[in-house]
């Protein structure tokens, strides 16, 4: 569905000095520094692959989905489509994507939003009986019904990403890049949206592509993840590969039934909280395990209840951003 090769964009950003002097020195003699955003990139993406594009500010998310989708011209090296070049052909490409970036609306303000919706549709051609169809299913699914008569101004920023996913899938596209789409969204419209990415995931097909800092959007939905740094791909896997292979800490908590004086720490764990009769350890799987730590804890002291912590995503990626994986190349 999506190969990348070799995919680079640079910018060439003015510099000039300050003030009127400064503006019409550069009109003379125009100077410009060169920024590399993203940086031989390559991967390829399988029909009905729903991937998490992950990397912190700057990293080169936006700027990649913004070539994929033909809003950027690369470079250097290339981009196919479903076979196209999605800058050349961006009439045909635009047909068969749909994209959401949550800091931007493709909505109209001052319409409500089913003549909003009635406006995208018509902009990609979709016949009446198809929109109907699908306005009744993004009214169950998102759960639209009540807001289809409201402008969008008047809508809260809960109810607008429910409406800009409604108007990204209105012409059924067979892939979505999604942008950020459950930015500054509390848990349950965030679970909502999630829940409607699996359907259409699972119901029809579609491949996805996801670029977020929410981390539990990655965990919830994605199976592979590509992972960017500095404009370099330093990852393309599956997310439970990188879970075993960067997680290698895991917790342990021990409430007791007795005071903590005196108890010796397990060798390879260190310890997080101790106080009362609870002690929470940190242990590296890979020098001992949790069962070891958890006899020398209960042949000093009885112990009433034990919880074991399994990394999260957001430790993970941490530890890949901190060298983890040059670590262990």
């Amino acid at each position: 569905m999506i190969e990348a090769v070799n995919l680079t964009k640079v910018y060439h950003i003015p510099d000039k000095d300050p003030g009127v002097r400064g503006a019409v020195k550069a009109l003379f003699r125009p100077r410009h520094t060169s920024k590399t955003a993203v940086k031989d990139v390559s991967f390829a993406i399988e029909p009905g692959e729903i991937v998490g594009y992950i990397g912190v500010n700057g990293a080169g998310k936006s700027t990649t989905i913004k070539m994929l989708t033909g809003i950027l011209v690369p470079t250097g090296g290339q981009v196919r489509v479903l076979g196209r070049d999605p800058h050349r052909e961006r009439v045909a490409n635009a047909r068969d994507i749909g994209v959401v970036f949550g800091q931007r609306s493709q909505l109209w303000w001052d319409l409500a939003l089913r003549e909003s919706l009635t406006m995208v549709g018509r902009i990609y051609e979709v016949d009446d009986a198809r929109f109907q169809r699908l306005i009744s299913e993004f009214s169950e699914t998102l759960e639209l019904k009540e807001l289809l008569p409201i402008p969008i101004r008047n809508m809260s920023l809960g109810q607008k990403m429910r409406a800009e996913l409604a108007a990204t899938l209105i012409h059924e596209p067979r892939i979505v890049y999604l942008d950020e789409p459950t930015i500054g969204l509390d848990l349950l419209v965030k679970e909502r949206i999630r829940a409607f990415i699996k359907r259409i995931n699972q119901e029809k097909g579609t491949t996805v592509v996801l670029t977020t800092h929410d981390l539990g959007d990655i965990e919830e939905l994605c199976r592979r993840v590509l992972i960017i740094d500095n404009g370099v791909l330093i990852y393309d896997g599956s997310l439970e590969t990188i879970k075993q292979r960067f997680g290698k800490y895991r917790e342990i908590t021990f409430e007791t039934a007795a005071d903590l004086n005196g108890l010796d720490v397990p060798t390879g764990a260190d310890v997080l909280e101790k106080g009362g009769r609870t002690l929470s350890l940190r242990f590296d799987r890979t020098q001992t395990s949790a069962s070891r730590v958890s006899a020398s804890i209960m042949s000093q002291i009885e112990v009433i209840d034990l919880s074991l912590k399994e990394p999260d995503l957001s430790m993970v990626v941490k530890q890949i951003y901190q060298g983890g994986l040059k670590e262990t190349a």
